[in-house]
């Protein structure tokens, strides 16, 4: 009983990192009415930033508030530069240029740190008394961090300003600039929320996943199976999406069918989904008169 119940509360750590992930993706999505496949390694880029800054000598809560800050502009550069220009081209436009920002940021991290394991060390250490056989210090560290975010997601969008206008615009745009929303501003800052989201998903994973390249691939393959099986146009269903496949992996992992096939069962989630719930558990299906 005692090893089922690490594998749950260890299951709710990861899935934490995954519903942060996709957090992103829903931000994007609401957007932009696609998947952006560059959220991972816009994740890792950004973790990437920090380990480098840590090496610099700055110390780690330090380094997680630039690259947070630095994260959010980044956003706001990639929807101004490349993603504003193609807000009226075909959805497979937006697409394809994720692909491509996907492999430029991949090839350019190898470039500049190399393919070789990297450690980061975790910001969370000692012990957490009668919980430890269940989490460790970093697994709790991490849901700490995941659930103080999710809340500051929570009040954003239901209690400010800006968050109702965002609001507003994922579910009509056209009717919200008729109202005096500035469109462009809102869009620009749910990218640059996405990618704050993404940054600190890649820097609770870094610990646990090591540093290299490629480190945020099945991160989000996961995160937006969670995205997909809770509702990609709904946050709250997302977040609860990405905690449910990261019980349900360590769950498939220990218990039904090891390390090397679960990655295969969350694809055939990902796909029973898409075929028999496209707008996910708490997601509303979507209604358009013709």
């Amino acid at each position: 009983m005692q090893a089922f119940l690490h594998q749950i509360a260890s299951g709710l750590a990861a899935g934490g990192i995954y519903a942060s992930l996709a957090i992103a993706l829903v931000l994007i999505y609401r957007c932009t009415s696609s998947v952006n496949f560059a959220q991972g390694e816009l994740a890792m880029f950004s973790t990437y930033m920090s380990w480098a800054l840590v090496q610099a000598g700055a110390s780690w809560w330090t380094a997680f508030a630039i690259v947070v800050a630095a994260s959010f502009l980044l956003g706001l550069a990639l929807e101004r530069v490349i993603f504003q220009p193609l807000k009226h081209k075909p959805v497979l436009s937006v697409v394809a240029a994720s692909i491509a920002l996907l492999i430029i940021l991949n090839s350019l991290v190898g470039w500049l740190f190399g393919h070789e394991l990297q450690e980061f060390a975790t910001p969370f250490g000692g012990a957490l008394g009668r919980a430890e056989p269940f989490l460790s210090a970093h697994e709790a560290g991490v849901l700490l961090v995941t659930m103080a975010e999710l809340a500051a997601v929570f009040v954003f969008f239901r209690f400010t300003r800006f968050g109702l206008a965002m609001r507003a615009v994922a579910v009509n745009p056209s009717s919200a600039e008729l109202s005096g929303i500035h469109t462009g501003k809102v869009l620009a800052v749910g990218w640059g929320l996405a990618a704050v989201a993404g940054a600190v998903a890649g820097l609770m994973a870094a610990p646990s996943v090591f540093l290299e390249p490629s480190m945020m691939m099945s991160p989000l393959i996961y995160a937006l199976a969670g995205a997909l099986l809770g509702g990609i146009a709904s946050p709250m269903g997302a977040v609860a999406g990405g905690f449910a496949i990261g019980v349900l992996e360590n769950l498939l992992g220990a218990y039904v069918v090891g390390n090397d096939l679960k990655l295969t069962c969350i694809m055939l989630l990902i796909i029973a989904t898409l075929v028999l719930r496209p707008s996910g558990i708490f997601g509303k299906p979507a209604q358009v008169r013709v």
